[in-house]
């Protein structure tokens, strides 16, 4: 059953380190949280490492650019693993051919930046969709269209055998109070529509490879036992951590704010109702990280 907290110092002496999702759990898009980053800082300040692990489409540099401008203090935190790193490495390994077609925002031109991990990197090209070999999704080209829209170009890449590769399997992420499309709305599509897509972040397993290689890299060894994922999306955060057989903690006011009634804190009613429709059990919950 999942035990309901009021805040993370509660259980923190249990774990050596975190896997701490970013958006809706630090900051929201726009700033970051007080509480949060504060919990951070007390629980590096008594010996744990912080593992910021983000399902953002990004280079881990960029990410940290990004949340020292939300506020993010440098002290709040060890090392960055993203879902935008996993799904490079596998793109330079040549998972989806060396002419792909991109979707996404101009500001993720990044992805395609050279990575120290990967040797023998394959070329990539960015081509028209009919030129291409494989598709990279690192969102949409815009957050607020309906993933609808891709539909036709879907039709023609499936017919053709194209694997989507997907930087973010996230579905929605809120933007302060404006929900906004993620680049695993169109994978979702493109899957049901009977393409194939390839997933590297959360729930999959290779970016908590990715995390574990990072903590190794720091000097930072951790059993799995003494791990703890830490998110508010229940099927990418969560169901991640539970495969992956370690400790989760679900922070309840983010993206599942109104079906679990949190306010300060979730509604223990609605939040069981919740978690059996999900067929999900958190080891803890918390409305916020704190």
């Amino acid at each position: 059953m999942t035990r309901i907290i009021s805040s993370f110092a509660e259980i923190s002496a249990r774990y050596d380190a975190l896997f701490c999702d970013l958006w809706g759990c630090v900051h929201d898009g726009l700033r970051a949280f007080p509480d949060a980053v504060a919990a951070l800082q007390a629980y590096r300040a008594q010996g744990g490492t912080v593992v910021l692990l983000t399902n953002a489409p990004r280079p881990r540099a960029g990410v940290e650019a990004q949340i020292e401008k939300l506020g993010v203090p440098r002290d709040a935190w060890d090392v960055i693993a993203t879902s935008g790193d996993s799904a490079r490495a596998a793109m330079l390994r040549g998972v989806v051919g060396r002419q792909v077609y991109f979707i996404g925002e101009d500001r993720d031109q990044t992805f395609f930046a050279p990575m120290e991990l990967v040797e023998d990197a394959v070329e990539i090209t960015q081509v028209p969709l009919r030129e291409a070999e494989g598709i990279v999704c690192t969102g949409p080209f815009d957050p607020m269209a309906d993933p609808a829209v891709y539909r036709s170009d879907f039709l023609y890449a499936k017919t053709k055998g194209l694997k989507l590769l997907c930087a973010n399997p996230d579905i929605v992420v809120d933007r302060g109070d404006t929900r906004e499309w993620c680049a695993g709305a169109l994978a979702k599509l493109y899957s049901e529509m009977g393409g194939e897509s390839l997933y590297f972040g959360k729930p999959h397993p290779p970016i908590y490879d990715l995390a574990r290689r990072r903590l190794q890299q720091i000097g930072k060894l951790a059993g799995d036992e003494r791990i703890l994922a830490v998110g508010d999306g229940i099927s990418t955060d969560i169901q991640g951590g539970m495969g992956e057989n370690i400790d989760t903690l679900f922070i309840t006011g983010g993206l599942a704010r109104a079906e679990t009634g949190t306010d300060t804190q979730p509604d223990p009613d609605k939040l069981a109702q919740f978690l059996a429709e999900a067929q999900i059990g958190p080891s803890y919950a918390i409305g916020f990280l704190r």
